[in-house]
């Protein structure tokens, strides 16, 4: 099924929740059912999605790729190219534009890699709303340029320094901040995860991806043999795959965060790992990286937007029904990935989408040349320049940040300011 039943996906989903925070996500769910059904709020996120995000994003043949892979078609979704440089701009705008309309002056966010933080700070700012973003502070050290976009649309960013510093728990300090303040402010969750309704709101505001493909590979007479996208939470990757999930075909390829190895605390593998349980955190049933006590484990990945504990239900249960695939793309696949599709085909993905890309070069001689594989770049890899520059070019990276931080020392001018 596309839409959860009552909140659920099969066995997974849910609201385990305080008494405290059913109330507002209560009437979330009733606002989310009114207005998707209003003329007038459709109309309004059209016309933002269209002059604002820069919808609809183009759909990439990759010639070159195509040719050195061998087999299917290569074709890029470039998300990278909506208004902010990711993805997350499709879920923050419409979650921002609801609770606008719910009257909400306030707006809280999780981030992980940045680009959900920087989203939502850009849609507070164009909304005229009030923004505050929950961070790891591992998150915070890592994505410093996110950090200072955020706070440049006018967002306050709250380093989160419980647990593990990361994802999960800048999760756990924006539930905690809603249930204090729900009367004026707006969760805007980022993934299509947590309790009901956000499974089903995130999935469907970022379905827009994938109802953009199937119209333009219909228009364009592309037969789609698989369609491939990075999975942390699951926001690119369900609203890349909704228009297809209730069809046969084509395949669904999830890419999920294989780090350096197998072991525990090496990855972030919910789906393909060997540490994978069923639970229920952060108020839903799904699958979590947990040991048997049910403690969350340590993760690990290059990119912080798949370094997720979890992921959302309706992936959850799609994968364990079969429809989609799930693999584990490590850390150095996904590298070669940015490299590979930089230099023949001058597309910068993000870290978290390149884990899409690399599962893509593996299976393109799977799929018939007269079939075409379709990658969501969910992000432009711009962000991730402080993590492959020490990877890529690492001396010449460690002299520029020396000299640069001698400058900046050294300039009156800057600290007068």
């Amino acid at each position: 099924m596309t839409h959860s039943d009552n909140g659920f996906f099969g066995k997974y989903g849910g609201m385990y929740v305080a008494e405290v925070l059913r109330r507002p996500l209560d009437e979330l769910n009733a606002a989310f059912a009114f207005y998707m059904n209003d003329s007038e709020f459709i109309e309004e996120l059209d016309i933002i999605r269209r002059d604002y995000i820069g919808r609809e994003t183009p759909l990439y043949f990759a010639p070159t790729a195509t040719q050195l892979l061998g087999g299917a078609q290569i074709y890029i979704k470039l998300e990278g190219l909506a208004n902010t440089g990711a993805h997350k701009i499709n879920n923050a705008i419409g979650q921002c534009l609801l609770a606008k309309r719910m009257g909400k002056k306030r707006i809280i966010a999780e981030t992980g890699a940045g680009q959900h933080g920087v989203a939502t700070a850009a849609a507070c700012a164009k909304l005229g709303l009030e923004c505050v973003v929950y961070m790891g502070e591992v998150d915070v050290y890592r994505q410093q340029p996110n950090v200072a976009t955020m706070e440049l649309y006018g967002a306050k960013v709250v380093p989160v320094d419980s647990g593990s510093r990361t994802l999960k728990d800048a999760v756990n300090e924006a539930m905690r901040d809603w249930a204090a303040n729900f009367e004026t402010t707006h969760y805007v969750l980022g993934s299509a995860l947590g309790p009901a309704p956000f499974p089903d709101i995130v999935r469907e505001f970022q379905s827009v991806i994938g109802r953009e493909v199937k119209r333009q590979c219909a228009e364009r007479k592309i037969e789609i043999g698989a369609m491939v996208a990075c999975v942390g939470g699951g926001s690119n990757s369900i609203g890349f795959f909704e228009p297809f999930i209730n069809e046969k075909e084509p395949r669904l390829i999830g890419a999920e965060a294989g780090g350096v190895g197998p072991g525990v605390g090496e990855n972030a593998s919910r789906m393909t790992g060997n540490a994978s349980r069923e639970g229920i955190v952060q108020g839903y049933k799904s699958r979590f990286l947990l040991d048997e006590d049910g403690q969350s484990l340590p993760t690990r990945s290059i990119s912080a937007g798949l370094d997720y504990m979890g992921i959302g239900p309706q992936l959850a249960e799609l994968g364990m029904s079969g429809r989609i695939e799930f693999t584990s793309i490590l850390d150095a696949e996904a590298l070669e990935a940015i490299v590979f599709f930089a230099r023949n085909e001058g597309v910068l993905f993000a870290m978290e989408s390149a884990h899409a890309g690399a599962a893509a070069m593996k299976i393109a001689k799977e799929i018939p040349s007269d079939k075409a594989i379709i990658i969501n770049m969910s992000g432009r890899g711009d962000k991730d320049l402080f993590i492959t520059n020490p990877v890529f070019r690492r001396s010449e990276w460690i002299q520029f940040l020396k000299a640069e931080t001698e400058r900046i020392e050294s300039d009156k001018d800057i600290h007068d300011k």
